[in-house]
């Protein structure tokens, strides 16, 4: 572990301080008493009273500011812990005046917690992607291999009984049609489930296949603006921005109402960044929270240790914004 740049020059313990503090504030008492004629008669006088209690409240509002004042890089420290989140990359870092030995430890075990509660987190989603792709590849398998060739083995016999003049041939025909606008229907769910051009193709060809499915299926008109100069990617990296950009043109076919889309891949500067912007109305005001689609989306962007930002788009609508960072070469 790298030692924690808030390991500086030496700090004063929070002990420490209050040990400062009292000390600092007896020290004043006994010089008040030595300086000044102070006199307690028996029995007491009315004015001896007055001053006692007059001092006795001025200690204790000083002793109280001392402890407020030693004790407030706890409260900031507090604060600073409910602005975690777990989906960020930050660590809790110390305002300077606030280091504090217990503070600076603190703080180093508490970063150490967040990057094993970050890394655990990443690995059960990655887990879940993986077996999630598992169970997609093999329904996809099964649909195209074992329904589909049912289905169009009936087909082609119906065609055939039409072709022969059995039974009502107008009714066969249609019967058969029907059962290829089926097999359309299932190829096209097994390809959604799978992509083929991903692992064929690599990610460009496979958004490219993507938005031009995207624009056939809802009369949309979708701009493609792909940079092909990009690094080697992981197969990670590659499902999880292919996932992403997805999700964003079904939300924008299902709950955008929009005419025109653009999505943007490129390399920005070690970083891989997608965009998917479209003109529709936009995010409704009044839904709280977020969405499955958008909560899934977050999730996969995490597994790449990725930013996802979902919200007004430069011209109106939604853009989907995807910032993951690229592998050094040789690291």
């Amino acid at each position: 572990m790298r030692p924690s740049p808030q390991r500086g020059r030496r700090r004063l313990s929070v002990v420490q301080r209050l040990l400062l503090s009292s000390t600092a504030l007896l020290a004043l008492i006994l010089v008040l008493l030595i300086v000044t004629p102070v006199t307690v008669s028996a029995p007491i006088r009315a004015g001896e009273v007055v001053v006692l209690v007059a001092a006795f409240v001025v200690v204790l509002a000083a002793n109280v500011l001392g402890v407020r004042r030693t004790l407030a890089p706890l409260t900031r420290f507090g604060a600073k812990l409910r602005d975690v989140d777990l989906a960020e990359g930050r660590q809790i870092t110390l305002d300077p005046g606030d280091q504090t030995p217990e503070l600076v430890a603190l703080a180093d075990a508490f970063n150490e917690m967040l990057a094993r509660l970050r890394a655990e987190r990443r690995a059960g989603a990655r887990a879940a992607l993986l077996a999630q792709e598992r169970e997609r590849l093999r329904i996809a398998r099964a649909l195209h291999d074992e329904a589909g060739q049912t289905l169009t083995a009936v087909a082609l016999e119906i065609e055939r009984e039409a072709a022969d003049g059995g039974g009502d041939s107008a009714q066969m025909a249609a019967l058969a049609e029907q059962l290829h606008g089926t097999l359309a229907e299932i190829r096209r769910i097994s390809r959604e489930l799978r992509p083929e051009a991903l692992d064929d193709l690599g990610l460009v060809n496979a958004l490219i296949a993507l938005c031009s499915r995207v624009a056939r299926q809802g009369d949309i008109r979708v701009e493609r603006d792909l940079s092909r100069q990009l690094p080697a990617l992981s197969e990670e990296v590659e499902l999880v921005v292919y996932r992403i950009a997805q999700e964003a043109l079904t939300n924008v076919l299902r709950h955008s109402g929009a005419s025109r889309c653009l999505v943007r891949l490129r390399e920005d500067g070690g970083v891989l960044v997608l965009e998917v912007a479209d003109d529709g109305v936009g995010i409704p005001a009044q839904r709280g929270g977020e969405t499955i689609g958008i909560e899934g989306m977050r999730e996969r962007a995490l597994l790449i240790e990725g930013r996802l930002a979902v919200g007004p788009g430069e011209g109106g609508g939604t853009a989907v914004v995807l910032e993951a960072p690229l592998a050094e070469e040789g690291g």
